[in-house]
């Protein structure tokens, strides 16, 4: 497929936060653009201004008819539509030109120097700082992001089109389709058992995805991670490295150790040694490319951070409401430790929306061990997104499992009323579902009420 030949990109899922971000890409790149999803969100509204034109009726009469030239037509769908959509159905049976988006991103990407963001946790976050980092060092870049930088309120930066940075997502094995110069791999914990099957299975396809790697490229590995590479952590035997942590005015100071030199008293503002680790990896993959370190410490400062990851929507002396995307017992126990480093000793409030039915029953009683953490635990029903209901997998099963007697299910419209009634100092809304739709109208109700 040449790109330069297609005029038309008509996209089957465009709400989703990876399409969304091809969907602005080949409009600011002069293509007639469209595309179908479920519901309206915030993300269908801003492509919406942008003059890109959003049906959610799965009908093949809505579909504008220039996209139905198949002769300079391409079709971009996401592994989370049904097989059966009328839409996806009728461009398979009429033989359109038809792509996964990681096999579009893979063709985008083979012509520019390549920056791969790999990892069961942190992708988002890490190639969002990665593309800011670069960004604001000058570079000629376009990141394309699985969340929406605070920086820039978007998921694609584009300052230019000789390097990318890419998010290089396990799930379907789409990373495969890429072939990056440079890439990292954050974590490699079991997930997407749905799609893998055993943990093992995951792991070799993260060993397949070391082999994209154009010839001589280079790898950037967690440094528990047992594959070769360039390694990063807060052990001094890493390559790159981190000492002399601190928090000041909630934020860490701290210094990074490269191969050739140290980098003191760096400010970054995103809370959880997770992030540390994320901004180490980050600045590491941008040093590696020759960007100046002084540059990069000046914009490790000026990172805001991700919607959903660690997302402060209220944030006064008495009372913090955070919201965050976490939706894996790592990630949550990640974000656990993110709190209570930066809010010792009070009060936290969590409610969670757990994510896939095979989600939960696969890491039930790793769920129930990272939520007994927090003060107070309440659930909302599982949202399912692309699956059927497993019988006996429920939230209430799950609450169950918790060992914590301040914990209850919750239904989604009764939840600002708890919300209100209860006494915490730090709120939490968790999970990678429509729990995100909520954070808006609970920070409304609350800030109204206060």
């Amino acid at each position: 497929m040449n790109l330069k030949n297609i005029h038309n990109v008509y996209f089957v899922g465009i709400g989703g936060i990876g399409m969304s971000a091809l969907a602005r890409y080949f409009k600011f790149n002069n293509k007639n653009v469209a595309g179908y999803d479920k519901t309206k969100t915030e993300i269908t509204n801003a492509l919406e201004a942008l003059e890109i034109q959003v049906s959610t009726n799965d009908n093949v009469t809505e579909i504008p008819v220039q996209y139905l030239n198949k002769e300079n037509t391409i079709i971009i769908y996401t592994p989370a539509v049904p097989s059966e959509h009328s839409e996806l159905t009728y461009f398979r049976k009429n033989d359109f030109s038809i792509y996964k988006r990681a096999e579009v991103l893979g063709l985008i990407t083979k012509d520019t120097f390549c920056l791969g963001v790999a990892g069961t946790h942190g992708k988002t976050t890490t190639s969002s700082i990665l593309g800011h980092l670069l960004a604001v060092s000058e570079t000629d870049v376009t990141a394309f992001l699985g969340g929406i930088a605070e920086n820039y309120n978007s998921n694609l930066i584009l300052k230019g089109t000789e390097i990318t940075v890419v998010e290089a997502d396990e799930f379907d094995r789409s990373f495969l389709q890429l072939s990056p110069d440079i890439a990292c791999i954050t974590s490699m914990d079991a997930d997407h058992l749905d799609i893998y099957g055993k943990k093992e299975a995951l792991q070799n396809s993260f060993i397949e995805f070391t082999k994209c790697i154009k010839p001589n490229g280079k790898l950037f590995v967690q440094e528990d991670i047992e594959l070769a590479g360039i390694t990063y952590g807060f052990k001094e035997s890493s390559d790159y490295h981190i000492k002399n942590i601190s928090i000041e005015n909630g934020a860490y100071k701290f210094d990074i150790v490269t191969p050739t030199e140290i980098i003191e008293d760096l400010q970054f503002h995103l809370p959880g040694r997770h992030n540390l680790l994320n901004g180490l990896v980050a600045f590491a993959m941008a040093d590696t490319i020759g960007t100046p370190t002084g540059r990069l410490a000046k914009a490790m400062k000026s990172f805001k951070g991700v919607q959903r990851r660690f997302s402060y929507q209220i944030k006064t002396d008495d009372f913090v409401f955070i919201d965050d995307y976490a939706h894996h017992p790592t990630e949550i126990n990640a974000l656990h430790q993110a709190v209570r480093e930066m809010y010792p000793a009070k009060k936290v409030t969590a409610i969670f929306q757990p994510h896939l039915f095979s989600r939960t029953k696969d890491f039930a009683d790793e769920f129930a061990e990272s939520l007994a953490q927090f003060d107070e635990i309440s659930l909302l029903e599982i949202y399912p997104a692309r699956e059927k209901p497993m019988e006996g997998i429920t939230s209430s099963w799950l609450l169950s499992k918790i060992k914590n007697d301040q914990k209850q299910l919750i239904a989604k419209e009764n939840l600002i009323n708890y919300i209100k009634e209860i006494n915490t100092d730090v709120l939490l809304t968790v999970g990678a579902g429509d729990i995100g739709a909520e954070v808006l109208k609970i920070k409304n109700a609350l800030t109204v009420e206060s």
